[in-house]
């Protein structure tokens, strides 16, 4: 069962924000948080579907499902739990708005920003020193594919007094990706083991992500 996440705790904790589409959730999501949670000495990971992607295509699920998935997959993990500040009517999807909604809901915790390589690399990020000011670290999982100068070129950019709450994770670099997961549903092969089971046996019941799938209505296509 998870932790309960109580509104303004009187104890300081330390929450990893794992944001994302989680289009759908996979083994390699669940890695990168649970590797992050122990490296950065987090009291928990919440997993924070975004309903509005700025910085990618639409979600090709509903929200409903996407966050049945998530569920789902990090049910037997203690220390992760399910948010969705994010899909509100309400909310922007602006990771800096997104923030201020997590620290008035959780008004005494220190807030860590999980992010993948490819993410930070693909985005063009707006308010990106609002995010990091009301961080306390921001923290990068390497991914295949993207190369090191490529990241530190926007690191460079991070002002100075900022630059310390950033850093990568310590992990290998990992190639798995949601994209990859649609691919091989829509042409009809399995991702069993490339996500949980318990996620494998919600797309089959679902028939998510099958060629003649179509992606919800009302989200929208955006660059942040």
């Amino acid at each position: 069962m998870n932790l309960p996440i109580r509104e303004h705790e009187s104890v300081r904790v330390k929450i990893g924000v794992f944001g994302g589409t989680f289009d759908p959730i996979h083994n390699v999501h669940l890695f990168i948080a649970e590797s992050a949670r122990l490296l950065e000495g987090l009291d928990r990971v919440l997993f924070v579907p975004t309903g509005n992607p700025h910085y990618r295509n639409a979600a090709r699920t509903s929200a409903e499902h996407r966050c049945a998935m998530i569920s789902a997959a990090i049910a037997e993990n203690p220390y992760f739990a399910l948010d969705e500040s994010d899909l509100d009517v309400e909310a922007s999807g602006f990771t800096a708005d997104l923030l201020l909604r997590l620290h008035a809901k959780y008004s005494n915790a220190a807030l860590t920003f999980i992010i993948g390589a490819d993410s930070i690399v693909s985005t063009s990020w707006r308010r990106f020193d609002e995010v990091l000011a009301s961080l306390e670290q921001f923290v990068i999982a390497p991914r295949a594919g993207i190369e090191t100068d490529a990241l530190q070129r926007i690191l460079a950019a991070v002002p100075g007094h900022l630059r310390e709450r950033v850093h990568t994770l310590n992990l290998p670099e990992l190639p798995e990706s949601a994209t990859l997961i649609r691919t091989l549903l829509a042409q009809g092969r399995s991702v069993r083991y490339l996500v949980p089971d318990s996620v494998w046996r919600y797309i089959e019941t679902h028939a998510l992500y099958t060629s003649d799938s179509n992606a919800p209505t009302g989200e929208r296509d955006f660059v942040e």
